[in-house]
């Protein structure tokens, strides 16, 4: 791995994928936890695990409509009992079953003392005042035991879980108002370029709309984190060191632009003056100017290139890795994966990990682009990527290859 001094020396040496994740994730863990409203933790990943406080149920109740019976009472039926009252959801019967005797239930209800067995009324003939049991049945029957789902102080959901809308119900049903869960990273999001325009708007003259930075934002979101977009940094060092020193409380800042060998490169030099520039430059197409480093104060700093696609493959393959991990996620990727045939060949080059647009066609791999980091169409019209290893060089037509979709 190349360890730059700062300035525009960095891609002189260009660090293997491979290797710039492995330095980049060796030190990066889940943040701390924080307590938070379970009606709010959806999405959130547990930083400690949930133990039911009680029984889930927390008493035996139906699982049918019928009535509530002692099973020895209906081991010769048919038989015909006497109705003593109802037990609903809610309003329990207040009393208990005895010998000859029966309680209307429905599902849900609470089943009274002295019942082991709810009969469906598909197998009963009532009246107001009776009922005719017409088949036997087992004690336990039709009947929910307190504790089936879980047990007073099981563990229900792990630490590192996400939690998805349903386990809200289960948090809910066990009572459990407010978890810990791991604190989302705080990410500062800047642009940088004297050519841009603000995001969502139409530029004048010879600007450019700021592209990157709300797709940023978004894919910072899907990660787990929140973020903060600053206003675009003009293209001086003074300014980019500014407002790397500005962003310095965030947990990861996002500096798009600025991060070639140009003229008017100047974000590692400003990374590297108020910290360390770790890796700059990557055996990667598109991202090659890509890279990362820490500012003084312990804050990781992504370099990813102003060009769309560039920057969409310098997150992915960096930075979202990094960012999940704090998040308390996989640093996998998070995207669906299909594996298909290719439809024709996909050529790349021995030594670098090429990030490949691609689509799907009939069940056919349908390569977009590899090059091209400027141009938004490539990944308008694509519907995934690949993957191309450095040891590869080159996939055949037919080669089956893992495709991850946007």
């Amino acid at each position: 791995m190349n360890n730059p001094e700062p300035g525009r020396t960095g891609l002189r040496g260009k660090t293997s994928l491979e290797s710039a994740t492995g330095a980049l994730l060796s030190d990066a863990f889940p943040l701390p936890g924080e307590e938070t409203d379970s009606a709010a933790a959806c999405g959130r990943v547990l930083a400690r695990s949930i133990e039911s406080p009680r029984p889930i149920p927390a008493f035996n109740r139906s699982a049918m409509d019928g009535f509530a019976v002692m099973s020895t009472d209906i081991k010769q039926a048919p038989v015909n009992l006497a109705i003593i009252g109802t037990s609903l959801p809610g309003a329990p019967a207040g009393r208990p079953v005895s010998r000859g005797m029966a309680i209307r239930i429905t599902t849900g209800a609470a089943i009274p003392a002295g019942a082991d067995t709810v009969v469906p009324i598909e197998l009963c003939d009532a009246s107001e005042s009776s009922v005719v049991v017409r088949s036997p049945l087992p004690a336990g029957k039709h009947v929910i035991v307190s504790g089936e789902d879980f047990q007073a102080g099981q563990t229900v959901l792990q630490a590192g879980h996400r939690l998805r809308p349903h386990d809200l119900a289960v948090l809910s049903a066990m009572g459990v108002a407010r978890v810990n869960v791991v604190r989302r990273p705080f990410v500062s999001i800047l642009v940088t370029g004297n050519e841009l325009f603000p995001p969502f708007s139409t530029p004048k003259n010879d600007l450019i709309s700021d592209a990157n930075s709300p797709m940023l934002q978004a894919l910072s979101g899907r990660d787990g984190a929140f973020s903060k977009t600053c206003p675009s940094v003009p293209d001086t060092e003074r300014d980019v060191v500014s407002a790397l020193r500005e962003c310095a409380q965030s947990d990861v800042i996002l500096i798009s632009g600025g991060s070639s060998v140009g003229q008017e490169d100047h974000v590692p030099a400003a990374v590297g003056k108020l910290g360390s520039l770790e890796v700059h430059g990557l055996a990667l197409r598109p991202a090659s100017p890509a890279g990362f480093g820490r500012l003084a104060c312990g804050t990781r700093v992504f370099l990813l290139p102003g060009n769309p696609v560039s920057c969409l493959c310098a997150y992915e393959l960096l930075a979202g890795k990094f960012i999940r991990r704090l998040a308390g996620l996989s640093s996998d990727f998070p995207h669906t994966m299909l594996r298909l045939p290719l439809a024709r060949d996909l050529v790349s080059e021995i030594g670098r990990t090429d990030f490949a647009r691609v689509r799907i066609s009939h069940g056919l791999v349908e390569p977009v682009a590899i090059s091209g980091a400027g141009r938004l169409s490539t990944v308008v019209q694509a519907d995934g990527f690949v993957l191309i290893p450095p040891e590869i060089g080159s996939f055949n037509k037919g080669d089956e290859v893992v495709v991850r979709l946007f």
